[in-house]
């Protein structure tokens, strides 16, 4: 019998929908028990968002500082897992607070030292520098990376900032104004997903998870764009300076919040196309520069 943990976090229950389509094949698998651990924070976010809600949780998110959660049951803490499904979604550019505070939490390293990870991100479109993130505190924790899934809103950039802040706001998926597609990772490619749980299976009963990651690549488990891995890691560096000046000015703090926020639209709907607009002319150079080191990069683990 193979023992699979399926961490994860979902407000809107889009995460939630990937991981049960993901693992849907190891639950019929008479040879393989799924035990599923929702993280719960002690201070819980508001779904839908308000928006003076969603903008003031920016500088603790950027800045991956943890809140309290409450613990796993015992039965969890207690069992040998033989690999650990762990999805998360991205909130400003970094794993969301949930994600943050139960990796930098005391429950982590148990769950996760010297065991194999498939991480899963079910996200708008900007993922890359949030798995450099999430990565790095699976590392922390003794935990192994062998594998990636990142599943993203495939609609164009501003069409589906738009798209989201409706589901956000509204907390209900549906055409925003009754003209734009359907917002988050479509429904279509959720319940494909199931395929992915059905290539993990021989590498789980096996223990060998080494092309794992090749065989999910090749599936379209990662759609590599360069345009949204270089905007992600320009606003990295933006988002740093922000938050930091967010957070040693408290008083100001009411003040900053808002005036981030006409930055955050700005950056989208002005500074984006005319950054596209250059690195589309620079993209010969650039391939051989950057490009390519990225791309090996982010479709591996």
């Amino acid at each position: 019998m193979k023992n699979v943990l399926v961490v994860y976090f979902s407000q809107s229950g889009q995460l939630q929908e990937i991981a049960e389509s993901i693992c849907g094949p190891m639950l019929a698998d008479p040879e393989i028990n799924v035990d599923f651990y929702e993280i719960r924070m002690v201070h819980s976010f508001p779904f839908p968002w308000t928006g003076s809600a969603f903008f003031n949780t920016f500088p603790e998110t950027f800045q991956q500082i943890p809140e309290e959660i409450h613990p796993p049951a015992s039965s969890i803490l207690e069992k040998e897992y033989d690999l650990v499904l762990f999805h998360y979604q991205v909130w400003y550019l970094s794993p969301s607070i949930p994600i943050n505070s139960f990796l930098k939490s005391k429950y982590a390293a148990p769950l996760l030292k010297g065991r194999p990870v498939i991480t899963v991100s079910g996200t708008r479109n900007m993922w890359a520098k949030a798995q450099d993130k999430v990565k790095k505190l699976i590392l922390s924790n003794g935990g192994r990376l062998v594998g990636n899934i990142a599943l993203t809103d495939r609609h164009p950039n501003l069409i589906s900032v738009i798209t989201i802040v409706d589901w956000l706001f509204s907390g209900v998926k549906r055409k925003a104004f009754r003209i734009f597609p359907m917002p988050g990772v479509a429904e279509e490619e959720i319940k494909n997903s199931v395929k992915f749980g059905r290539i993990i299976i021989p590498y789980l009963k096996n223990g060998n998870f080494e092309t794992l990651q090749n065989d999910l690549v090749e599936n379209g488990a990662i759609k590599f764009k360069f345009f949204l891995v270089s905007m992600d890691q320009k606003a990295n560096r933006m988002f740093d300076l922000w938050s930091k000046l967010i957070l040693k000015n408290p008083k100001r703090r009411k003040t900053l919040v808002n005036m981030f926020k006409y930055y955050v639209i700005f950056a989208l709907y002005v500074l984006s196309p005319i950054v596209f607009v250059v690195e589309l002319i620079l993209y010969p150079l650039l391939y051989f520069i950057k490009i390519r080191k990225d791309r090996a990069h982010y479709l591996g683990v």
